[in-house]
């Protein structure tokens, strides 16, 4: 159940940031909540979505949708499995599996990668500076059916410049994407802002809207493979984020008319023959390279990531159609044969 409260701005918080004036006025339990309610374009100035930063004026009428929430429940560790690939008192970096939600929702109040964290370092040895205990450990996400690797941090010191590191793009992120069609260009840039569907209130989508946030994708293609009786052929990709918006590559890629394989949600543009998706239930998306600078120590850190199993059977049941890998598709290929192998004070090819 939801509910809709109406605030009109007062005089003295004329020019006050949007998101900041919903947590003062206690609409949001805190800043971070209140710029996700904004983002999903549950907040309304003058009856149209707005920015997270746009100043408020005197008179405005702000309309919130709340929802009636339910009584927090503690968040407990879980014995889930973590393939951890490095670790230390600052730090980890793992490979999610599939399946694996990052923190409690209403939908997933238990079984997430927080649980999992918890459980395996305690409670308190998790950094909590986005001040929400069902965050602990998180500085960014995958999807829930998005493979790879990722970082979690242990103190707030890792965990705040971490986060830092990416919002300042200094964070190294390469996915491997299979998508449908066969792309001419071997490099290409996607620069399209992304925010909540007008529609599908669950899903993003790139739109021209004050919401809306920059997202930038890169691509180098990999190697491509011939159409077939019931697809039009595929594309593998490595995208470079430079970004981080929910769902950032599904969505760019859904706009560029190059779907993922697999993508139930995004599909605009994917064959509507069933066999196009190859088998696979979920997305072909994987996080298989990580670099960054180790916020304390001052070293350069640098992880691959194969592909999980079912992805990897996809690929190899395209080998007979492949139209041959291109230079980077060699580079990368070279790079997976011996991973995962993280490098110390240095970096991945």
């Amino acid at each position: 159940m939801s509910r809709q409260v109406c605030h009109v701005a007062m005089a003295a918080e004329a020019g006050t940031r949007l998101d900041t004036l919903l947590a003062v006025r206690g609409l949001y339990a805190s800043r971070s909540a209140a710029v996700r309610a904004i983002e999903e374009g549950r907040v309304l100035v003058g009856g149209q979505t707005v920015a997270k930063k746009r100043a408020v004026a005197a008179g405005e009428a702000i309309v919130c949708t709340l929802d009636e929430e339910a009584e927090a429940l503690p968040v407990h560790g879980e014995p889930i499995d973590l393939d951890v690939r490095y670790e230390d008192e600052d730090l980890l970096v793992l490979s999610k599996q599939a399946g694996l939600v990052c923190h409690p929702s209403p939908d997933h109040a238990s079984g997430t990668l927080v649980n999992a964290l918890i459980w395996h370092c305690g409670e308190d040895n998790l950094c909590n500076v986005q001040g929400e205990d069902d965050r602990l450990g998180i500085v960014h996400r995958l999807d829930r059916d998005t493979t790879g690797l990722m970082l979690a941090a242990k103190t707030d010191e890792a965990g705040a410049a971490l986060m830092e590191a990416i919002r300042l793009r200094s964070v190294d992120r390469h996915y491997l994407a299979l998508v449908h069609g066969v792309l001419a260009p071997d490099t290409g840039m996607i620069d399209a802002p992304i925010a909540r569907d007008a529609v599908e209130r669950t899903c993003m989508a790139v739109r021209d809207v004050p919401s809306a946030r920059e997202a930038i994708t890169t691509f180098n293609v990999l190697e491509r493979f011939e159409p077939g009786a019931h697809d039009d052929g595929y594309t593998l990709l490595d995208c470079k984020l430079f970004t981080g918006r929910t769902h950032q590559i599904r969505v760019h890629m859904q706009y560029a008319k190059h779907p993922l394989v697999g993508d139930a949600i995004y599909t605009a543009g994917a064959p509507r023959d069933p066999r196009a998706s190859l088998g696979l239930r979920r997305q072909f998306l994987h996080s298989y390279r990580l670099g960054f600078t180790h916020p304390v120590s001052g070293g350069d850190l640098a992880f691959a990531d194969n592909l999980s199993p079912d992805l990897q059977r996809v690929l190899d049941g395209l080998a007979g159609r492949s139209r041959g890998k291109t230079e980077a598709g060699e580079a990368a290929a070279e790079l997976l044969a011996t991973a995962p192998h993280p490098t110390i004070e240095g970096e991945l090819p």
